[in-house]
């Protein structure tokens, strides 16, 4: 089987996928981390937190991008009779920036049931 070159379509598809997954992020869980691991304050939670009517939406908007060249180029590949080269690889990023974004979004959804179950960690 061929194998299909590396596309800026590819590209575009990690990289869409990762800076959903940072915007998604940086509302809650990016200075959430940094609290934790001593690296910030509360006060950079707080200044984050203000533009998560942006980050969110935006952060999911781009994941689903990603998503959608993703399965554009495997529909393009599986017809021309190649494989992609990184397939692997692009999974596993979209696959992280996803469950990022899902984080995120469960954490700005169900604030009460996810505060429960980090307490009971």
């Amino acid at each position: 089987m061929n194998e299909a070159q590396p596309t800026p379509r590819s590209a575009a598809a990690n990289l869409s996928g990762v800076a959903g997954a940072l915007l998604a992020a940086s509302c809650c869980l990016l200075p959430l981390a940094l609290i934790l691991s001593g690296v910030a304050g509360a006060g950079i939670m707080m200044t984050m937190m203000r533009y998560e009517w942006i980050t969110l939406p935006l952060g999911v908007s781009l994941v689903v991008g990603a998503w959608w060249l993703y399965v554009h180029d495997q529909k393009r590949c599986s017809t021309a009779g190649c494989e992609l080269v990184g397939k692997r690889f692009r999974l596993s990023v979209l696959s992280v920036a996803t469950l990022v974004v899902f984080v995120a979004l469960l954490l700005k959804l169900f604030p009460a049931w996810t505060a429960s179950l980090l307490q009971s960690l």
